[in-house]
């Protein structure tokens, strides 16, 4: 059953009546879209709620969007139907022709940057600021994140291609939490990459948790256990694996999928690529 917005805010119907929600999209037809100017500010300002050239604008030509005392839901908008809470505040007063002075609300706080919704807003850029009454019964929950929102997306198995430092975000929940769910949802064959040597690493995921568990054994060990990664370990530390290696899912298959296949097509790709004579392969 869908979680509808109010759930998590919590607000009385004296707070609905005197609130308005906007839906920020682009600066203008064609300008830049707010999430993006969004991620370009300081993890304080998002955390804070006060990125300035993103939320509050008090004018719709020559009618305020805001009245002094109302309280304002300002979203951003992240696909067509999903949007990001940015901040909540109420109005102090509206200056004409430019972002309105504002009273951050911080019993909100928690939420910026991490509370994503789904709402049909549709494409009309003219209009973006409405009685929250209006949008309140529509809006559902799609997520809470853990951490404030990075601009992440996971693009799709076959583009699963990832630095240390991206690995060890995802798997700590820095970094959308739904890529690292989608790694667990699949077996396959990857390969780590030594970018300063050129050297490559084929391997395997059989496990319950699919890629993620093996992964995870890289994160921990940096080495996962390999002979010839064990002996680079032992040699550089590491910050070596840190600094230069990289994670490639090269197939991917369900969680049912015949271990021996995966096997099978492990080898293929050592034969391929030449990793037992040249790379990081032991047999």
């Amino acid at each position: 059953m869908d979680l509808l917005l109010n759930k998590v805010l919590n607000l009385t119907r004296e707070e609905i009546e005197n609130s308005k929600i906007e839906f920020n999209m682009k600066a203008g037809k064609g300008g830049q879209s707010f999430i993006d100017r969004w991620l370009k500010h300081t993890e304080e300002e998002k955390a804070t709620g006060t990125c300035k050239d993103c939320s509050y604008w008090g004018w719709y030509g020559d009618k305020r969007n805001f009245r002094p005392g109302q309280w304002v839901f300002s979203f951003s908008r992240m696909t067509d139907d999903e949007w990001l809470l940015i901040s909540v505040a109420k109005i102090i007063d509206t200056p004409k022709d430019t972002w309105a002075n504002v009273e951050i609300l911080d019993r909100f706080k928690p939420f910026f940057g991490r509370l994503i919704v789904k709402c049909k807003k549709g494409n009309t850029f003219s209009r973006y600021v409405f009685n929250l009454n209006k949008y309140l019964e529509q809006i559902t929950v799609k997520e809470i994140l853990p951490f404030i929102y990075s601009g992440e997306t996971f693009e799709g198995y076959d583009r699963v291609h990832l630095p240390f430092h991206r690995l060890e975000d995802i798997f700590n929940g820095r970094m959308l939490p739904t890529y690292y769910e989608a790694l667990k949802k699949v077996t396959g064959v990857y390969c780590l990459t030594d970018t300063h040597t050129g050297k490559l690493y084929i391997g395997s995921a059989t496990g319950e948790e699919g890629v993620a568990q093996r992964w995870g054994n890289y994160l921990d060990s940096k080495h996962g256990g390999n002979k010839k990664l064990i002996e680079l370990y032992e040699k550089k530390g590491a910050e070596y694996f840190e600094k230069y290696f990289t994670y490639t899912l090269l197939e991917y298959f369900n969680l049912s999928y015949d271990p021996i296949k995966i096997l099978e097509r492990e080898q293929y790709w050592k034969k391929c690529l030449g990793t037992i004579k040249n790379g990081y392969n032991d047999n």
